[in-house]
């Protein structure tokens, strides 16, 4: 066994550590103590659970079974992006559509072009590191997106009543949408490296492959990351306006609160 993968009695070892953040929580009378019991153990059997059936699709389906574990990928982020914007129409839709189309362009374009090999283990780990950059893309532009309608409706609705086009009328909210959108993405390729080791370069690390190597593949995946997310975020704000406005041109009202509200 490579020594520098922990073994089952060492992961086991390491629960150690949720037990002390749930201390943490119990002595400060946080009301959080079951909440990490929970999380600590739902993380341990969901990834046990992934990891079996991560080796039967290596073993047996290919390239075929990457992609379609990609795609239950991007319909479960979809899912979460579209909780991000209650009350919008055809949310879901959006959601989805976006992650999709900022995963499917930026990793389909290098499995094409060969910069990224074929097989099963390698699509898998880099599509659902893209698929969740892209998620956090929708999510943050479809956050923003909602609170732009419902903050600057008297502003947009007056845009329109001197005869703008609703596309008109939502450009400048729609900049200041993708804008916040990108800023994630765009600070994590500025401080790569310095500020933390991202997963792609560690996993390399820790498997002894040399770090000049897994430089370059990192480069390649922060690259992919942040293309991913600018394709997101720019199709979630504009299939998010279409369904803002109905075919008059009117600004629909978005009756669901947001999350943070009800809470």
């Amino acid at each position: 066994m490579n020594p520098a993968v922990p073994t089952w009695a060492g992961v086991a070892a390491s629960a150690a550590l949720v037990v002390l953040a749930a201390a943490v929580a119990w002595r400060g009378r946080l009301h959080l103590t079951r909440d990490i019991a929970v999380a600590g153990v739902r993380a341990g059997l969901q990834l046990a659970a992934v990891g079996a059936i991560l080796l039967l699709v290596f073993r047996h389906t290919g390239l075929a079974g990457a992609i379609g574990w990609l795609a239950v990928m991007v319909l479960i982020a979809g899912r979460v992006g579209a909780r991000r914007a209650p009350g919008l129409p055809r949310a879901l839709a959006t959601a989805t559509a976006a992650v999709a189309v900022g995963t499917a362009a930026t990793l389909g374009t290098l499995l094409a072009l060969g910069v990224i090999a074929t097989q099963a283990r390698v699509v898998i780990p880099v599509g659902g590191m893209v698929v969740s950059g892209a998620m956090q893309a929708t999510s943050l532009a479809l956050t923003r997106l909602c609170d732009e309608a419902r903050t600057a409706r008297p502003a947009i609705e007056a845009r329109l009543s001197l005869g703008l086009a609703a596309a008109d009328a939502f450009a400048p909210h729609q900049r200041t949408i993708v804008r916040t959108a990108l800023i994630p993405a765009i600070d994590s390729t500025k401080t790569v490296g310095i500020i933390s080791l991202p997963g792609a370069m560690t996993g390399l690390i820790l498997a002894g492959v040399d770090p000049l190597t897994a430089i370059r593949y990192q480069i390649v995946v922060m690259y992919m990351l942040l293309a991913a997310a600018a394709l997101a975020a720019v199709t979630a704000a504009r299939l998010g306006e279409r369904a803002l406005f109905d075919d008059a041109h009117r600004l629909r009202p978005l009756t669901a609160e947001p999350q943070e509200a009800r809470r």
